[in-house]
């Protein structure tokens, strides 16, 4: 076997992209330069070696290590976008946050954001016990966007404590168009990446993906 031979595995060694690092890659770089100087130095002085075939087998192995080089920077680059959503969202644990989860009531009034649906002539605000069994119902103005606090029912009479969950109700006549939570503020106690992104877990232990929060607050004692 020539030498010329020798060096091919090497490059042939170095295109398994998927268990070649760059350590690796650097290693053998530094191993095929040593053959193929030993090859210039062994060669047939009458039958030398053409210096266009150094100059592929210099450009392919180049073209190899770089490839590795990349791929393994875009893998980095993915991690760290990946790590980095959490690392932002870390400073919400402990804060409060707008998302469409259950809030608990204690006797303080609790601020919602209601949404209704453009095409209603109606919509109402559904009060839902822990039970499932609702609570309540109010009338809510067809806007866009409206806050509202929830705290007393629509006699009048004070809510009982506990947690419960809002839902806004859009109508046309007497068709239900759409059913949406309404958001309220509720306090993050975790963030935790899943395989599709990250998500905030609340008091409650609802999880709600991070695109889903519209706000942070400080905690309201």
């Amino acid at each position: 076997m020539t030498t010329v031979d020798a060096i091919q595995p090497v490059i042939a060694g170095s295109t398994a992209f998927g268990h070649t690092d760059v350590a690796s890659t650097s290693g053998d770089f530094e191993t095929f330069l040593k053959m193929l100087t030993v090859q210039m130095q062994n060669q047939d002085p009458l039958n030398p070696v053409d210096s266009s075939d150094y100059a592929v087998q210099l450009a392919t192995f180049s073209g190899v290590e770089q490839q590795v080089r990349t791929n393994q920077l875009l893998e980095s680059l993915a991690q760290g976008l990946a790590s980095g959503g959490i690392g932002e969202a870390v400073g919400w644990i402990g804060k409060e946050a707008r998302a469409p989860v259950a809030a608990d009531f204690e006797g303080v009034p609790i601020a919602l954001s209601t949404d209704t649906d453009p095409r209603a002539d109606r919509a109402e605000l559904r009060v839902t016990d822990v039970f499932g069994q609702v609570v309540d119902r109010q009338d809510l103005p067809l806007v866009k966007r409206s806050t509202l606090c929830a705290g007393t029912l629509q006699g009048g009479a004070p809510m009982a404590s506990g947690r419960y969950r809002f839902d806004v109700v859009s109508y046309a006549g007497d068709e239900v168009l759409s059913e949406r939570p309404a958001e309220t503020y509720s306090r993050v106690t975790e963030v935790q990446m899943r395989p599709t992104g990250p998500v905030a877990i609340f008091s409650s232990g609802e999880e709600v993906a991070l695109a889903d929060i519209t706000a942070i607050r400080e905690a309201v004692s």
